[in-house]
């Protein structure tokens, strides 16, 4: 059975106010970083799954993100799906 590897980012819905980013920001501010106009915290999780194909494996991925990874209520996910060792196809 082939193998797959996924990224998923999770991030919040650009109208949920993030606090992390907002005091990540300002600590940049203090760094004397400059130019900043947005900063945001999100998460990326790298997933290995045994599939038959593509369709498979990125049906489960669809359901572990929207169901487990992400809060759907303020968090958005994005996927990346490529066979093992190799580069991203969707």
């Amino acid at each position: 059975m082939p193998n797959f590897h996924a990224k998923v980012q999770v991030s919040l819905r650009t109208s949920v106010l993030d606090p992390a980013g907002e005091a990540t920001k300002s600590a940049a501010a203090k760094l004397g970083i400059k130019g900043l106009t947005k900063l945001r915290i999100g998460k990326a999780i790298d997933i290995e799954i045994e599939a038959s194909d593509v369709q498979e494996a990125t049906a489960q991925l669809e359901l572990l993100s929207d169901r487990l990874l992400a809060n759907p209520v303020i968090e958005d996910w994005n996927l990346e799906l490529s066979p093992a060792n190799s580069s991203s196809i969707t």
